[in-house]
């Protein structure tokens, strides 16, 4: 495919559409996901890997990866379904690259954020891509107020600048910032409650 994020801007087919020629094997349901949700994808490993070469390869992995699983899954939002197969791709590439030096970069300064929340010996990055907490965050998150959740997903999800978010949710960086400190607090005593720490 020679590019990996094209969006023809013709007619976007379904999603159901594009998950049924998945179904059928057909090479257009690659065509139709880079079409509608390359872009998507490209964002999300970009905000991980911070170079474009990368990137093109990491949502060339993402498409890879729906190949290989649907069938037999059938995503009920294939955007969801999408998003966290880049995001996993494209984390597992800044960490094998990454393995042997510690640098800067948004992805090393969320995750060094989240291990306020998440004190131990296991590397953060590690028990968060293991899945380990998934369903716990998952559950704290689900029951934050709507700014709060909105804030902390686009940080610790699509790992977006505090720039960025502030420009975006209309508040002072520092508000961002106190917001963020906050969130992470009760997670920790969420965590602590639950008898994770």
């Amino acid at each position: 495919m020679k590019d990996p994020i094209r969006n023809k801007g013709g007619i976007v087919m379904e999603d159901s559409k594009i998950i049924d020629l998945f179904f059928v094997r057909s090479e257009q349901a690659i065509e139709e996901t880079a079409s509608k949700y390359g872009s998507y994808c490209y964002s999300i490993a970009y905000n991980i890997l911070s170079n474009s070469e990368d990137c093109y390869e990491a949502v060339n992995d993402t498409y890879l990866a729906a190949w290989n699983s649907i069938p037999p899954n059938r995503p009920s939002i294939f955007r969801t379904y999408l998003g966290k197969i880049a995001r996993r791709v494209s984390l597992k590439k800044w960490r094998d690259y990454n393995r042997d030096k510690r640098g800067g970069g948004e992805v090393t300064v969320a995750l060094e954020e989240l291990e306020e929340c998440i004190p131990s010996a296991v590397n953060v990055e590690d028990k968060v891509l293991s899945g380990e907490l998934s369903i716990l965050v998952n559950d704290f998150i689900r029951k934050l107020p709507d700014d709060e959740r909105r804030l902390f997903i686009c940080r610790y999800w699509y790992l977006d600048t505090i720039d960025k978010i502030s420009l975006e949710s209309g508040y002072s960086k520092s508000k961002v910032k106190s917001m963020l400190h906050r969130t992470r607090g009760k997670l920790f005593k969420y965590l602590e409650t639950e008898g994770v720490l």
